[in-house]
């Protein structure tokens, strides 16, 4: 290492209250690195050093001579040099967390979509971070029971919700089966944690009245891009496709003859599902008077089916906006999430009479339990009709009443 960028390391080791003895190894641990790399290839230079090149020397480590235990402290060194070269404004992200690598994991390997691996990604980055202001951060590979359960209870004293604790349960755990996997813990410490089962709430979803609400307001006022609205409403109605594989989608899934789209869905999976004459109508309308139209006037060229304003392919987050204005100006007297519309369409598929298993494929559901808890929604929809209608179920509740 050059004996300036030495000096400005030890400055900022010292201005964080780093103790010299703990200085010298972590500089020790980064001339380990520099030195791995020069006797196989040439060394990036800290300030272009990845997580992949901190992939690349730990392959060469894991097949060295080195203990188990060595390699781990010489891990959490190196973790803590990379919040070093952080501090010192070199990178802007810590080369050495082991959860980088789990990303890498995840996309290259599991082919996760990028929301889902970012979500992983933020559960481990809030994790670690109330780990450090609280003191109890010593690296990944130290980290116990006991400092999850103090996570865990203070989520629940800010009264985060329960899908959100859950969700991060789930995360630490598949990152830490992740390094089992790599030889890097000798067991998983939260394997056998696990929350306190509720009953799931029931999904909210639109009635038919008010999906109408839906469509009359998207209708606007004529504009190019009020026809797109429109047709993001329906053809999300119409499938129960995810916001994300209706961002994603592009022309060339569309089979307009049969009325069939081709959905890439969750974890690379296809699945087929069919549209009505509504949404087809809609579609074909936000082309011809909107996508066409922008896209010429902003010189783009993409096979993406949705834009924005400017013929870009539109995200996820837009969406949410277009539908959150929907509500807006419309008389639905509630706040909406695209996965309402899923929900929506599951409801009324079983409400109608479709199969479960029917509606677990269209869906794309892995397993039948997902869509299982569509089942409640209709139930619960058969005892409110038949308590409305029923002669002597009324008969029975006027006499509760009296």
């Amino acid at each position: 290492m050059q004996e300036r960028l030495k000096q400005e390391l030890i400055a900022v080791m010292t201005k964080g209250k780093i103790d010299q003895k703990r200085q010298q190894a972590l500089l020790a641990a980064a001339n380990q690195v520099e030195q791995t790399f020069s006797s196989t290839t040439s060394f990036p230079g800290w300030d272009k050093f990845s997580s992949n090149d901190f992939a690349a020397f730990l392959s060469l480590k894991q097949q060295g001579n080195q203990s188990p235990d060595q390699l781990a402290a010489l891990l959490t060194q190196l973790d803590q040099f990379g919040s070093v070269l952080q501090d010192a404004q070199l990178t802007t992200e810590n080369p050495f967390d082991l959860a980088n690598l789990f990303m890498i994991y995840l996309s290259s390997e599991r082919q996760l979509s990028p929301a889902t691996s970012k979500g992983y990604h933020n559960d481990l980055k809030m994790i670690r971070r109330y780990l450090v202001q609280t003191g109890d951060w010593h690296g990944w590979l130290k980290m116990d029971r006991l400092d999850l359960e103090k996570y865990l209870a203070h989520q629940n004293q800010t009264h985060r919700a329960r899908t959100t604790i859950s969700r991060e349960l789930a995360s630490i755990r598949n990152f830490f089966d992740f390094l089992l996997t790599n030889h890097l813990v000798k067991d998983n410490p939260f394997a056998e944690i696990h929350l306190k089962t509720r009953p799931r709430e029931l999904p909210r979803y639109f009635y038919e009245p008010e999906m109408k609400a839906l469509f009359k307001a998207a209708d606007g006022q004529g504009r190019p891009l009020d026809f797109r609205n429109r047709a993001i409403l329906e053809l999300l109605y119409a499938t129960g496709m995810r916001v994300s594989e209706c961002s994603q989608l592009k022309q060339a899934q569309i089979n307009w003859d049969l009325s069939l789209i081709l959905i890439h869905g969750k974890g690379d999976k296809e699945r087929y599902v069919p549209f009505g004459k509504y949404a087809k109508r809609a579609v074909k309308n936000y082309l011809t008077n909107c996508r066409e139209p922008l896209m010429a006037k902003y010189g783009e060229h993409h096979d993406y089916l949705f834009i924005n304003h400017y013929g870009k392919p539109i995200t996820s987050t837009g969406i949410e906006y277009i539908l959150n204005r929907g509500i807006q100006v419309s008389s639905v007297n509630s706040s909406i999430h695209p996965h309402m519309l899923r929900h929506s369409f599951a409801t009324a598929m079983l409400d109608n009479g479709a199969d479960i298993r029917t509606v677990q494929e269209l869906l794309g559901h892995a397993s039948l339990s997902t869509t299982q808890i569509y089942t409640h929604v209709t139930r619960e929809n058969l005892q409110q009709s038949y308590a409305k209608y029923f002669p002597r179920a009324k008969r029975d509740e006027d006499e509760k009443q009296n």
